[in-house]
């Protein structure tokens, strides 16, 4: 009786609408433009790539939006996530801060990945497809949506940023085993691929060049579409049932955040977790901070330009509003391949513009040793993109002790770092390093686009 009684309440806690931001926003992000005319993309643009479905949520200006029982059904694999009080990396900061954390890791992928993938895979069965083709960083994502396409009877190709592919082996088993092909990208399977091999041989990848052949994979093949993890209007809303959740078991406890902080690659991560509670600060309720935070090799955000740019890196995509570093931009090969992205999504982007939202840069050392701390004070192993968000903690912590006030943090633990072990085996032998971003890296990939700054 007791358990069940468990499973009911968990259940009750799962969402049953989609929070959309567009609703709320002061001022609406700038509509993506069509690659060849420069004109705003329209719904006929974007079927070859995306089921009507999506295409209606992409645009959507509805506040609420409902989950499907069939996605909802599949949430309930491992929804609602706990919302845990770090109580052993208080005392360890000795901080008066009291910090929660929301923990994605519960998933069957092992990260928030598949809020976003089960939707989008049933959304593309619903309408018949049999086979999608995606990128994928570090492999959270394509191990999410292999777990999804899995569940629906679909077909997945993945193309994986080579570093990766290199790094995280066992990130590409565990997409075989849900039965999707994987490929270190840049490949000899697509045009794109073939164009970058020719300029760079040695070339890493990048997660800009893996979008531009899953694209043109797609597009070649009249029955396929492409699924995104992150950077579009419908991922992030998608994502948002993280936020939804842990309003309510806030609610719960009696506590609610001053401070929100998660990573941010593309920025469904951050966006999944601070978008439901960007209503409190827009409509000064409460003067909620949301901090998203970028590896400082990466700094779209913090050193980027707002400016229209394309999501891929050959120039398939739609041109889009956003904080970028240039669709050209080659990332350093940090381990926190997920947040090796060379723009922001147009939401968050907008919402950074107009000062409702923060961002900061942080080192991988720092980082790491952030998550260490975090493991020997919590338990849980953090993969290394959610490193990021717990460096910032640490220091919002720190900087509550020193001001000698009680502050709330809640922030995204979105993954765990069972299959990134040999990143931490190379910080502990003392193998990563710091990289520090130079002009001419900003520089170099930003001087290329035809696009004046916004």
């Amino acid at each position: 009786m007791n358990k069940q009684k468990k499973y009911l309440l968990e259940e009750k806690e799962i969402p049953t609408q989609w929070y959309n931001i567009q609703a709320d926003m002061p001022n609406p992000m700038l509509p993506p433009l069509h690659p060849g005319t420069k004109q705003p993309v329209g719904p006929e643009d974007l079927a070859p790539l995306f089921p009507m479905e999506l295409i209606k949520q992409e645009v959507s200006q509805e506040r609420w939006i409902d989950i499907p029982d069939e996605v909802r059904d599949v949430y309930k694999e491992w929804r609602s996530t706990p919302l845990i009080r770090a109580t052993g990396l208080e005392k360890l900061l000795d901080t008066p801060a009291k910090i929660y954390y929301k923990y994605e890791g519960v998933s069957p992928a092992g990260s928030h990945k598949p809020n976003t993938a089960v939707a989008q895979a049933y959304y593309n069965m619903k309408e018949g497809v049999k086979k999608i083709t995606t990128e994928t960083g570090a492999g959270q994502w394509g191990s999410a949506l292999a777990y999804a396409c899995q569940k629906f009877g679909i077909d997945l190709e993945v193309f994986m940023v080579k570093i990766s592919y290199n790094q995280k082996p066992y990130r590409k088993l565990l997409m075989n085993t849900w039965g999707a092909k994987v490929y270190a990208s840049p490949t000899d399977l697509t045009d794109s691929g073939r164009q970058i091999l020719a300029e760079d041989p040695n070339s890493p990848g990048s997660l800009g060049i893996a979008i531009s052949e899953a694209v043109e994979r797609a597009v070649k093949d009249g029955g396929a579409k492409y699924s995104l993890g992150s950077v579009l209007n419908h991922v992030l809303l998608h994502q948002s049932v993280i936020g939804l959740e842990a309003i309510k078991q806030m609610e719960m406890v009696g506590d609610l955040p001053d401070i929100v902080i998660a990573p941010l690659g593309g920025g469904s991560n951050f966006a999944g977790l601070a978008f439901p509670f960007l209503p409190y600060k827009i409509k000064g309720e409460k003067d909620i901070r949301c901090i998203a935070v970028e590896p400082a090799s990466c700094p779209k955000l913090t050193k980027g330009e707002f400016r229209y740019d394309f999501g891929d890196s050959v120039g398939l995509t739609p041109l889009i509003p956003m904080y970028t570093l240039g669709h050209t931009f080659v990332p350093a090969p940090i381990h926190a391949g997920g947040l090796r992205y060379h723009g922001a999504s147009a939401l968050v982007s907008q919402l950074l513009k107009d000062k409702l939202v923060e961002a900061v840069a942080i080192q991988q050392l720092e980082c790491f040793e952030a998550g260490v701390k975090f493991v020997n004070a919590e338990g849980i192993l953090p993969a290394p993109e959610a490193n990021h968000g717990i460096a910032a903690v640490i220091r919002e912590a720190e900087k509550a002790k020193v001001e000698g006030k009680s502050k709330t943090i809640l922030f995204n633990l979105c993954g765990h770092g069972h299959f990134d072990m040999s990143s931490y085996q190379d910080y502990f032998d003392g193998k990563l390093k710091d990289h520090h971003f130079t002009y001419e890296e900003l520089h170099s990939a930003l001087e290329k686009l035809d696009t004046p700054k916004i």
